[in-house]
């Protein structure tokens, strides 16, 4: 077991030289030695639009070649999780042509990810939410070899996920500490990878609530209450048992969804040295970092933490979808300790991957195989974008910090969508619910003016035109849906009292201040709640209401269907936090992978008059035919045929960060 003693801090921004820097000590003029310096390149989160992933991931390689061949010795690529995300990228992998794709060669879905990732040199990575989103089997075929694809080249590491208990992966669980060189298609709790001549124990961390926001199956998640403080002992257990091995440089790779929950970590470990945060797309830049158009840092690079030990912990995290690389140059001391003063802004912090970087970045050569599968992947990509299913002259906005905290256009066109699409079938259906974290994308895109980078002058449009594809500037193409609904849930409707609607809205806005994903795009319904009241707390094994909630104050139900919520003409649920009419019953819409989960009434499909639409669905109009018949995808394009199929019956409704209306159907007081 290594012993650790605080360091102070003397003196700031130390440029630390990498070479030769494994066994003779690096003595700077500030007065801090490094017995060894790592450069730790990190990447996190490339689940979202397919369009800026294949755009940054050639760049991204040429950097991560660029940086690695300059440091060839000294460094690490990490990665926390959430590698890919199912949608049209996702199930372009699983077409034919791939077959000829070096790295694929045995066409699967997400196979094309994987196979960037390997071309690039990944070492390790955390299991994220997404990677297990079509399921324990999909994921096993994802990282398994299978003929000539060679799956995950790394070892994916979660030391408080169980695969043992799932019987599509626990034949690929390895023993924890092992080399990672020998980890290939390998799930573990943790690996070790000797960077010249230092041993670095890598450990994962996956965040608890997993089994409420993917599809984990049989495998387990720990611990089963969520609780941050036994979620740190589980992952401690493993940090002591390679110290134990004598290993006194650690990092782990978290993906916790919040980094809010990585900095709690920060401080409740012992011996861990560094932190990979994942899940939260969060910025951390300096001052001197050069940041794509419109993007803000959320705090410094790295943000330094104290352990429950009083040493140092650096944690670190970029925004998603290959548009930076991390870079993290920090020097250790023969125990192990981390220096902060050896850490510069100079050296350290998110690298952007335009070409202006590139082209600056000594090494930063093209990878040609990650080139040729960004070029397969359009390849079929462009069928999709031909296929144009609606128009409309307005930016559409998904932007995760949007949808998952307030109404916005692209929620209540989707949220439209499946009501309309559900009353063809049942024409009682009077309401239609949706979590904002099931959409994954605008359609459409922002920009700035020629020469300007004030926020103020951001402006946003409809999707641009693709040439290739015959898309014209304002066409929804299939390739759009698909994308903004990367998750294709089915739709599934079902009775909902005014006391479990109220619940579940309650549910929906207690975690508006971490973006949780459970957030409300709502259709048929209005309801308006202020955010500094008590939020609704439930046990998270017994999924037990512990605190009822307090935030929701009034919901009206539109019993009249004419779009509008009126107290006078409409069915008044709550009001001033006073509920009305609770025992009231409400045919509702929603996505089936809601329906089936708490704090929803059902349980798989007996939740009261429930009804899975699908394939017997004999209203379905069938002007699109790419999406499963009852799925959202499919809702959203038959909706878009009907009534917005043209720029002559354009969608026009601007959502209000481009100018439009102030929300109306979810309104916060606070």
């Amino acid at each position: 077991m290594k012993h650790k003693m605080q360091h102070s801090l003397v003196a700031l921004g130390v440029i630390v030289a990498l070479a030769g820097c494994s066994s003779d000590d690096d003595d700077n003029s500030q007065g801090v030695t490094a017995d060894f310096t790592l450069q730790l390149l990190h990447v996190a989160d490339m689940d979202g639009s397919n369009s800026t992933v294949l755009e940054n991931a050639g760049n991204f390689a040429a950097l991560v070649e660029g940086f690695t061949s300059q440091n060839a010795d000294n460094t690490l690529f990490l990665s926390s999780g959430d590698n890919y995300i199912p949608g049209s990228r996702y199930d372009a992998a699983d077409d034919d042509s791939m077959a000829s794709v070096a790295g694929i060669e045995v066409p699967g879905v997400a196979r094309a990810d994987i196979a960037m990732l390997n071309a690039m040199g990944l070492q390790a990575s955390a299991v994220g939410n997404h990677d297990l989103d079509g399921g324990s089997s999909e994921f096993a075929s994802i990282i398994s070899q299978d003929g000539n694809y060679p799956g995950a080249q790394f070892p994916y590491l979660s030391a408080n996920l169980d695969f043992t208990t799932d019987s599509n992966t626990a034949g690929l669980v390895a023993d924890a500490g092992m080399d990672a060189s020998d980890l290939s298609n390998k799930l573990t709790a943790s690996t070790v990878i000797e960077v010249n001549g230092e041993k670095i124990g890598i450990v994962g961390i996956t965040t608890p609530t997993n089994d409420d926001i993917t599809t984990v199956d049989d495998i387990t998640v720990y611990p089963a209450n969520d609780d941050i403080n036994d979620l740190a002992a589980i992952v401690q257990t493993e940090v002591d048992a390679l110290t134990a091995a004598g290993i006194n440089k650690i990092i782990a790779l978290a993906h916790m969804q919040s980094i809010s929950y990585e900095l709690e970590l920060a401080e409740l470990l012992k011996d861990v040295d560094i932190i990979v945060a994942g899940g939260s797309n969060t910025l951390l830049a300096n001052d001197d970092d050069r940041l794509w158009d419109g993007d803000t840092a959320a705090d410094s690079y790295p943000i330094m933490k104290t352990d429950a030990n009083g040493n140092d912990v650096a944690v670190v995290n970029v925004d998603a979808d290959y548009k930076y690389l991390g870079r993290l140059v920090v020097g250790f001391d023969a125990e192990g300790n981390l220096l902060a003063d050896t850490i510069s802004s100079d050296t350290s912090g998110p690298v952007i991957t335009d070409d202006e970087m590139v082209a600056a970045t000594e090494g930063a050569v093209a990878n040609d195989s990650v080139d040729a599968i960004v070029t397969a992947i359009n390849d079929v990509l462009v069928t999709s974008e031909s296929n144009i299913v609606g128009h409309t002259d307005v930016y559409l906005n998904g932007t995760r910090g949007y949808v998952r905290t307030e109404e916005t256009n692209l929620g209540n066109l989707s949220a439209d969508a499946n009501l309309w699409y559900a009353q063809l079938h049942d024409n009682t259906v009077l309401m239609s619910l949706k979590n904002g974290g099931g959409i994954r994308a605008d359609i459409g895109y922002s920009a700035y003016p020629a020469g300007s980078t004030d926020p103020e002058d951001l402006t946003y449009y409809p999707p641009a035109a693709y040439a290739a594809a015959g898309k014209e500037e304002g066409d929804i193409s299939q390739y759009d849906i698909q994308t903004a609904l990367a998750f294709n849930n089915g739709l599934s409707v079902f009775d909902l009292t005014g006391s479990e609607l109220w619940d579940i809205l309650e549910y929906g806005v207690a975690g508006v201040e971490n973006i949780s994903g459970s957030f409300h795009q709502v259709a048929g319904v209005c309801f308006t709640y202020d955010a500094s009241k008590t939020a609704r707390v439930a046990d998270a094994e017994t999924d037990v209401v512990t605190t009822p909630g307090e935030r929701v104050q009034t919901i009206i139900v539109d019993t009249d269907g004419n779009g509008v919520c009126d107290e006078a003409s409409d069915d008044v649920v709550m009001k001033d936090g006073t509920m009305m009419l609770g025992s009231s019953v409400y045919r509702t819409v929603s996505l089936d992978y809601l329906a089936s989960s708490a704090p929803y009434p059902c349980d798989g499909d007996d939740c009261t008059n429930q009804v899975q639409l699908g394939d017997d669905m004999t209203t379905d109009p069938q002007l699109s035919s790419f999406a499963e018949t009852g799925s959202e995808q499919d809702a959203l394009a038959e909706y878009l045929q009907a009534f917005h199929p043209d720029s002559n019956a354009s969608y026009s409704t601007n959502d209000s960060i481009d100018g439009g209306a102030a929300d109306v159907r979810v309104v916060r007081l606070d």
